[in-house]
């Protein structure tokens, strides 16, 4: 047998004579980031009104190595046997790791089995959707589908609007943003201190003023914040992030009182360009009975949502929408494609948008809003049986997210893959999270938590989440 190979991993050794394909290598815990003072910033200080933020492991601790095939690798097959190994491994890491996810809003059941005889091709949409480039591997024609089927919803003409299938939630902030930094070069980008951090990664990237404007408990954009920081900033246009569902804790700002405080500070709709960022709640709540609107009749800009979270894609992927009087700024003719572009990439895959026309083919408006209403009956279940527990636990309004206290151990919460920030923590109900699955996640919460507070009292989050969802002792 030709000589071994080596896989590199944080656990002993292993060469391809002992390499098991079926095992699951344990993950080690990340490590614990150390206060200024040298005292563990870990679970213990999860009280404190700060704390310091746990990374993830390095990777490179179980990376796997690339290395070169043998002379005699096409004879001996040790190469193809080893990375099938590898390969098998990795999938029984991902069913497991898919078995225990709650934390991020990813829609983890999907079968795009139909889909398999496209893989052999690479499809590329370089360029306008609207417009063929000279490369012609594409799927503008599925692509150009799905933006139809999103203006439809979004209430908005055929020849009105201009969009694409981005990489991403963040490539379609990036793109609002830029487009409403275009509509106005000196304007001052307004976002919540809850807006996703692609929104201030924006502002950066651009150079804008941006000026953070204050949130209700909920995470709510703070209108009357928001009116005292407009009116201080009179002589210059509005860009304003709206969030059609925080990160955190799943808010929807009231984009109607958003308006309102804008027209009410002398603001005309030709100083002001709203962006709404969808990423998740901007498909769910055009399907929730007497949720406010997203429309394009109203005076937005664009809207981008993700293609990866709700409807369920095995890659990221995302929708963004604007209105065609606003993207020829961002425009330019591209010889070397025979095509325009107004778009962030160069390349783009061209797999997106068949696998989210299919879903979309597949489920239609009735599908979707069965989803939507299952993944809010569910959240509702698990914030009654945290409450229940005598967990704090709060749930708002259009919303899936169901925030609660931060797990005091920090194995628990990657074992769950679970979003923290400070003293509190999420679940996001998604249509692949069940009721089994809720119940098998409180059972071990519970379990836990008994022992987590043997000797100490459970820590107030009311500042968090609000004295009303709090269950510590003060305010139980």
């Amino acid at each position: 047998m030709a000589g071994a190979v080596e896989i590199k991993t944080a656990s002993p050794k292993v060469t391809r004579r002992n390499f098991d394909p079926t095992a699951v290598v344990p993950e080690p815990l990340p490590p614990v980031v150390t206060a200024a003072n040298g005292e563990d910033a870990g679970v213990d200080k999860l009280d404190k009104k700060s704390r310091e933020i746990v990374l993830g492991k390095n990777v490179h601790t179980t990376c796997f190595a690339v290395t070169e095939p043998e002379a005699n690798d096409e004879f001996t097959g040790d190469k193809e046997a080893y990375m099938a190994g590898v390969l098998a491994r990795y999938r029984k890491s991902l069913m497991e790791r898919t078995k225990h996810h709650l934390g991020y809003p990813y829609n983890l059941d999907f079968d795009y089995g139909a889909l398999a005889q496209l893989q052999h091709f690479s499809i590329n949409n370089l360029g306008d959707p609207f417009i063929e480039s000279n490369y012609g591997v594409h799927s503008r024609q599925f692509e150009v589908g799905v933006l139809d089927w999103f203006a439809r919803l979004w209430e908005i003409e055929k020849n009105d609007y201009w969009g694409y299938i981005t990489n991403c939630g963040t490539e379609g902030n990036l793109h609002g943003i830029l487009v409403g930094r275009e509509v106005f070069p000196d304007g001052i980008l307004y976002a919540s201190r809850e807006s996703h951090y692609s929104v201030f990664k924006a502002a950066r990237m651009y150079r804008m003023e941006c000026v953070k404007v204050d949130t209700l408990i909920s995470g709510e954009i703070d209108c009357a914040d928001f009116r005292a920081k407009l009116l201080a900033n009179k002589s210059k246009p509005a860009i304003i992030n709206v969030n059609i569902g925080t990160t955190v804790k799943g808010a929807v700002d009231d984009l109607d009182l958003v308006i309102q405080t804008l027209e009410g500070c002398g603001f005309s709709r030709d100083r002001f360009y709203i962006h709404c960022d969808g990423a998740l709640f901007g498909l769910m709540m055009p399907f929730v009975k007497r949720a406010p609107k997203v429309s394009f009749k109203k005076p937005i800009g664009s809207v981008s949502v993700s293609g990866h979270k709700f409807v369920g894609c095995p890659m990221p992927c995302g929708v963004q929408i604007t209105r065609m009087e606003h993207v020829n700024a961002l425009s330019s003719n591209v010889e070397y494609l025979a095509s325009r572009d107004a778009t962030i990439m160069g390349s783009r895959n061209g797999h997106a948008p068949i696998f989210l026309w299919y879903t979309l083919n597949r489920k239609g408006y009735n599908g979707f809003a069965k989803e939507v209403q299952k993944c809010l009956r569910n959240a509702h279940y698990l914030k009654d049986q945290l409450r229940a527990a005598g967990i704090g636990a709060m749930l708002n309004e259009l919303s899936s997210t169901v925030v609660f206290e931060r797990p005091r151990d920090e194995d628990f919460v990657r074992r769950w893959q679970l979003a923290c920030e400070g003293n509190i923590a999420h679940v996001v109900v998604m249509p692949s999270v069940s009721i089994e699955k809720l119940d098998v996640f409180l059972n071990e919460l519970v379990k836990n938590r008994s022992t987590w507070y043997q000797e100490k009292q459970p820590p107030c989050i009311a500042a968090d989440i609000g004295k009303e969802n709090c269950a510590c002792p003060l305010h139980k």
